[in-house]
């Protein structure tokens, strides 16, 4: 139990991910779910319905944002908090068709950042084009390669996708896993892949990992703090398991006079766990200061 329960609040520690083998693939170059059914729901009509409650219980945003951070845990502990991320671009369906979708590799060590060759991705809700003139235009970049074998089991992007389905009308994504790469060179990669509002940034990151509760709010209050300050050196490594994303994120969101604002601040003590070791989650909203993406 224990061990299963430190799979779902946070970072999976090296451990073996499920994959749907009967889940039918439509062609080979579709990347195929790896924690659909540990992470979330593996039958579509489960998760359209854990999705619908978790959006239901938390209120739709009104602006058009440019960039979220969400958790990445599995949907019992992190999903409500997620579901707050994720409702405000709610009212955006119809003019988001691009996600830029960043988070940090947990199973593979990566020199940069990873780009998957695949065409698109699947979950149990249906396949997701990958943007491949996008990926083209991070790969011109040195620190970003082609590299599959960083997305094997990778939960961090994949639990992110459900939710993006189940609140947009058509897109595509460009999945992006970040390694030893710092925050400049992030920062690199996302500003030539900005475009307008038809394109939004989504940073995958947990905050504190298995801290007791307070000292996990404590933590999780400073690195909030942090992001709305668009204040990319005081995140301390401790401060998130995604803090390069989150740094590169932030640096750019300098640049295009971006709002950062904590939508929810919870964590795993809050939501199903324990609270003598936690993992920590945050929903942050950026949006442009002058109205426009």
């Amino acid at each position: 139990m224990r061990l299963l329960a430190i799979i779902y609040m946070g970072c999976a520690r090296g451990i073996s991910t499920v994959s749907l083998n009967d889940m039918p693939t439509p062609g080979m170059e579709a990347r195929r779910p790896s924690v659909a059914g540990l992470f979330y729901p593996s039958e579509p009509e489960i998760l359209r319905a854990e999705l619908a409650r978790m959006l239901s219980e938390v209120p739709i945003g009104a602006d058009l944002p440019k960039a979220l951070i969400a958790p990445h845990a599995g949907y019992i502990y992190s999903g409500p908090i997620a579901a707050s991320a994720y409702a405000q671009i709610a009212s955006a369906h119809a003019v988001i068709s691009r996600v830029v979708l960043l988070g940090p590799a947990h199973r593979a060590p990566i020199r940069g950042l990873a780009a998957p060759s695949a065409n698109s991705f699947l979950t149990p809700l249906g396949h997701i084009p990958v943007d491949r003139e996008a990926v083209n235009t991070a790969l011109a970049f040195p620190q970003v390669e082609i590299l599959d074998s960083a997305f094997d089991g990778e939960h961090c992007l994949e639990v992110q996708l459900p939710f993006l389905q189940h609140v947009l009308d058509d897109f595509s994504i460009v999945p992006l896993l970040v390694g030893s790469a710092s925050g400049d060179q992030v920062a690199d990669v996302l500003r030539s892949l900005w475009g307008g509002p038809e394109t939004l940034v989504v940073v995958s990151s947990d905050l504190s990992h298995y801290c007791d509760y307070d000292r996990a709010r404590q933590l999780d209050s400073d690195t909030s703090r942090a992001i709305e300050n668009l204040a990319p050196d005081q995140i301390d490594d401790d401060g998130a398991c995604g803090r390069q994303p989150v740094k590169g994120l932030l640096k750019v969101a300098q640049e295009f006079h971006l709002l950062a604002k904590t939508i929810d601040l919870r964590n795993s003590g809050d939501t199903a766990g324990p609270r003598g070791e936690v993992v920590g989650y945050g929903a942050y909203l950026f949006t442009p200061a002058g109205g426009a993406a």
